[in-house]
């Protein structure tokens, strides 16, 4: 997973780097472009060989979408699509191993920014420091979240998708500082300890969230639905996510 989230990078970036690329417009009105399909394209066929008997849920793949799995990988080949339209690198690559719905492995990838971090073979988390070779891991940093001071919290929000409903949540806290970040960049700001909160009250996907939510895990976080604080469980009708809040476990967290 780590080495086809590295070659997907690449091809990302090849393109990132042109003069100019193709953007379409899907269905749902969300923006496509010939970076997120080569990116797919090459996670999916590396996933199906490696392991050819777990079924497969990635983003650019309708057919994919009717499944009814409790374990399944799934992918979002090229998280922040509007970030890398923009130029603004807040973009990662999601690859995500779900066992009887809870995301268990992952790796997320920002190629644009260097940062790359993922879980071991046990599921702890770690960073893993650049320059990257893809045969051969280099070293790494284990990951935990922070022991919040809930008087002066951190919390990082969407750069895309900030709205009143979540200044407005965010608001019932003491906070310390801000900061925003695109796709599941968000999740490992709160598994690194840069930050203790990340509430998202907007509509996600299993494949937006499921690699940053194995990170966050192996790094000691949470990740719970916004409504109940029960946990955030995927394989859900359609994979398609209730608002939810990542956490350090040590922020008291309020009701919405």
């Amino acid at each position: 997973m780590r080495k086809l989230a590295l070659e997907a990078g690449d091809r990302i970036m090849e393109i990132y780097n042109a003069d100019d690329f193709d953007v379409k417009t899907k269905s749902d009105a969300s923006p496509v472009t010939e970076a997120d399909e080569a990116a797919d394209a090459l996670i999916s066929a590396g996933l199906r060989e490696a392991f050819p008997d777990v079924a497969l849920v990635t983003e650019e793949q309708a057919d994919s979408h009717g499944q009814d799995v409790s374990t399944f990988l799934i992918v979002d080949p090229l998280d922040g699509t509007k970030e890398f339209i923009n130029r603004r690198g807040d973009f990662t690559v999601n690859i995500a191993l779900v066992e009887d719905g809870l995301p268990t492995r992952g790796v997320v990838y920002a190629p644009a920014k260097g940062r790359m971090f993922y879980t071991d073979s046990v599921g702890s988390s770690v960073e893993e420091e650049g320059p990257f070779d893809h045969d051969s891991p280099g070293e790494t940093k284990p990951l935990k979240v922070t022991d919040p001071n809930n008087s002066a919290l951190m919390v990082v929000a969407s750069k895309s998708h900030r709205d009143q409903a979540t200044d407005d949540y965010i608001g019932r806290y003491e906070v310390k500082d801000m900061t925003s970040a695109g796709s599941s960049l968000k999740f490992c700001l709160v598994a690194t300890g840069e930050a203790d909160l990340y509430p998202r009250l907007g509509r996600t996907m299993e494949w937006d969230t499921a690699a940053g939510h194995a990170v966050l895990a192996g790094a000691g976080g949470r990740v719970v639905r916004f409504d109940d604080h029960g946990t955030l469980t995927y394989g859900k009708p359609g994979f398609s996510n209730p608002f939810f809040i990542a956490y350090a476990p040590g922020v008291e967290l309020k009701k919405g």
